[in-house]
């Protein structure tokens, strides 16, 4: 059953040389976790290919055990991936090993990533197992996954919190048996920077055997400090981290990939380290991921926010236009931030239109870019400027729409201030038409109606936000809605020039992945 692994094209995963750092991502495993956050196989293959454009050395693409959903994804992604490593998560359970060995068949390059709980408080409560029951199922976990494949790693969750000489035998252990890498994980954000690092040295200093293997870490952001304890971990000697697109991830999410990556970048002085990521795509991925999930990036958010590279200040606007350095420590173009343009509109055409989306970073199928140009014109008819901006929203919003179960036909809505708001819909669902008309409260509401009525659930409508894109009264609102039902949570994202329209888009956007969710049911314990 075994099979070899190849050596990586830039260094060996598991060799790290002095400067390079591996970048882990797990925004299709962990990222997927927050709650409202889950994605379909295509929309999991899309931002799996996105990451491997952008030279992400390994890719965790879910945990096949969880439901029929991750494990399909994990092996459609295994078939599709062929530089990056593919990853696979696994319980310190023989059937979870097993399924993801299965899953990860196809992959040119794979990784199988096993993990349990280490602390006091994981041993006790969740797992009710004293520390040799847990010794044993770490060897006979790694010696499983050992057995598949010499790409395997191991995680003692919660490892921030666990006895320093017991975590010091674990790793030990898992090394013995065939682990080569190590990951160290920060799993509720407790940690602090300065006490991070020295974890790091003190299993580099405790730990006879660890250079045989890569010394990870997978830190949580519940006190904002994931990134600066990712960095600290590097300084002290760890060579991998692992993170997420826009840093998202369970409660307050996890260590930004952008961040530390950008950090290396621009701070080479005090961080000597080295990353293979093509940091122009940063914002691609970004906006991806964003469209996808349905969460917005705040404003303020580091490297990809919209604010990151605006000033409004006075002082700083004469400034950067005297000398961009005075007040910008990055290059907006070094993560592909493309500046305002307005050179597209109603009679630009379509080799005009692939170009500009070729220069956003977008290169679509001759099917997709149809599609997409279509929609395109039709925008461009209710705008006199069409922005950069309205453009990514548009690709976006086509991207996120596809292979739903429920699509939007026709929308018709009356409203006024001497009538009742009326709305009648037609919805495809599973390739049938239904037809629906309602009155409600406002025309968001008697349109939300509509399609309550035929697609019937008992969702709470929890978040109902709205945000125009560009300026002007002809601007694109990007409007998001999150439903919960029965414990689950969604999040739809949509944009449209007209904000009815907008908003049902987003409604009918989660209500279709509410379906996905119900079918996907995932086992405890995911974290890491």
């Amino acid at each position: 059953m075994s099979n070899q692994t190849q050596a990586h094209p830039a260094a060996s995963i598991r060799e790290a040389i002095d400067d390079n750092v591996v970048i882990f991502d797990t925004t299709l495993r962990d990222g997927e976790q927050s709650p409202g956050c889950s994605m379909t196989t295509p929309e999991k293959i899309r931002v799996a290919e996105t990451l491997e454009a952008m030279r992400v050395d390994v890719i965790e693409a879910g945990f096949p055990i969880a439901s029929e959903g991750d494990f399909e994804a994990v092996n459609e992604i295994s078939k599709r991936i062929k530089e990056s490593v593919v990853c696979g998560l696994a319980r310190a359970a023989a059937g979870d090993i097993d399924r993801a060995a299965e899953a990860l068949k196809p992959a040119a390059r794979r990784r199988i990533h096993t993990f349990i709980g280490t602390s006091p408080l994981h041993r006790e409560f969740q797992l009710q197992l004293d520390k040799e029951q847990v010794h044993q199922r770490i060897i006979d976990s790694v010696s499983r996954a050992r057995r598949y494949t010499d790409d395997v790693e191991w995680s003692g969750m919660d490892a921030s919190r666990t006895e320093h000489d017991y975590l010091f035998r674990c790793v030990e252990t898992a090394i013995n048996c065939g682990a080569t890498t190590i990951n160290i994980p920060d799993t509720v954000g407790y940690a602090y920077p300065e006490e991070f690092a020295d974890l790091i040295r003190a299993i580099l200093n405790n730990v006879p055997n660890i250079d045989k293997a890569v010394l990870s870490v997978h830190c949580h952001n519940d006190l904002g400090l994931a990134t600066a304890n990712s960095i600290l971990a590097v300084k002290a000697g760890a060579r991998q981290i692992e993170c997420t697109i826009n840093g998202i991830g369970e409660r307050a999410g996890n260590t930004a990939l952008e961040e530390v990556v950008m950090a290396f970048k621009t701070r080479g002085d005090l961080l000597p380290f080295k990353s293979r990521i093509v940091s122009q795509d940063i914002m691609k991925a970004s906006r991806l991921v964003s469209a996808i999930t349905g969460f917005k990036v705040q404003p303020n958010k580091a490297i990809v926010g919209a604010n990151a590279f605006s000033h409004e200040s006075g002082i700083h606007q004469d400034g950067v236009l005297k000398n961009a350095a005075t007040y910008e420590i990055m290059k907006p173009e070094d993560v592909g931030l493309i500046k305002t343009s307005l050179v597209m509109g109603k009679h630009s055409g379509r080799h005009a239109f692939k170009k500009k989306l070729e220069e956003l970073g977008y290169v679509l199928g001759d099917n997709a870019l149809n599609e997409a140009f279509i929609r395109f014109k039709a925008l461009a008819d209710k705008k006199k400027e069409v922005f950069d901006e309205d453009i990514v929203a548009l690709v976006d919003d086509e991207i996120a729409g596809e292979s739903q179960r429920i699509r939007i036909k026709d929308l018709d809505i009356v409203c006024g201030t001497k009538r009742r708001p009326h709305a009648e819909i037609v919805l495809e669902v599973d390739g049938q038409d239904h037809v629906a008309s309602a009155d409600g409260d406002g025309p968001v509401d008697s349109a939300f109606r509509c399609v309550q009525s035929i697609v019937a659930h008992k969702a709470e409508l929890e978040v109902f936000t709205i945000n125009a894109i560009t300026e002007g009264i002809d601007a694109q609102a990007t409007v998001t809605v999150r439903l919960a039902e029965g414990g689950k949570s969604v999040v739809g994202q949509a944009a449209d020039t007209d904000i009815v329209v907008a908003s049902i888009k987003a409604y009918v956007a989660a209500l279709n992945k509410l379906l996905v969710k119900r079918e996907r049911t995932a086992p405890a314990a995911l974290s890491a």
